[in-house]
């Protein structure tokens, strides 16, 4: 019996490491992801739970901007905490509060199951969704609707 190329797309991907900088799902994602990845025509390539971070303002991606992540809930002293340590450290740059919402990329076997999720997601009241197509693949994700993006720090002072 030979495999389909779906299901080898499948498996190569699930047996590769994570390409995240965390190298794996977040806890709180991972029950669903594994859940999805239990069907046999559809998997997940990447997924958060959702991040809050600081970052310094920047037109393009770099390393060095992230000065601090969390994928779990933080209390107002914790933040803080934080954002007074790295006003300390960074005098010159203009630092960035996001908060970022949950985002899951789920592989589809065929278009019908793309639609059959999406419909799905709708009805569970995910509100951004999209598909992404091609001749060998049908990616839907699926992005959460809680974003706040602001400016926090202003050369070394918390705004």
């Amino acid at each position: 019996m030979q495999i389909d190329d779906f299901l080898k797309r499948k498996q190569d991907i699930l047996t590769k490491q994570d390409k995240s900088s965390k190298k794996h799902f977040d806890e709180k994602i991972l029950k669903l992801c594994q859940k999805i990845n239990r069907r046999k025509d559809y998997y997940t390539t990447s997924s958060c739970a959702g991040r809050v971070l600081i970052i310094i303002d920047a037109d393009k991606k770099e390393h060095g901007l992230f000065l601090w992540v969390s994928h779990n809930l933080i209390s107002f002293k914790e933040l803080k905490r934080v954002l007074n340590e790295i006003a300390k450290q960074i005098s010159n740059n203009l630092i960035k509060f996001k908060q970022e919402p949950c985002i899951l990329h789920v592989v589809c076997r065929n278009l019908r199951d793309a639609r059959a999720l999406l419909d799905k997601a709708k009805l569970a009241g995910w509100k951004k969704l999209g598909m992404i197509a091609s001749e060998k693949r049908f990616v839907c994700e699926l992005v959460g609707t809680e974003k706040l993006e602001f400016f926090i720090i202003n050369k070394g002072k918390i705004l």
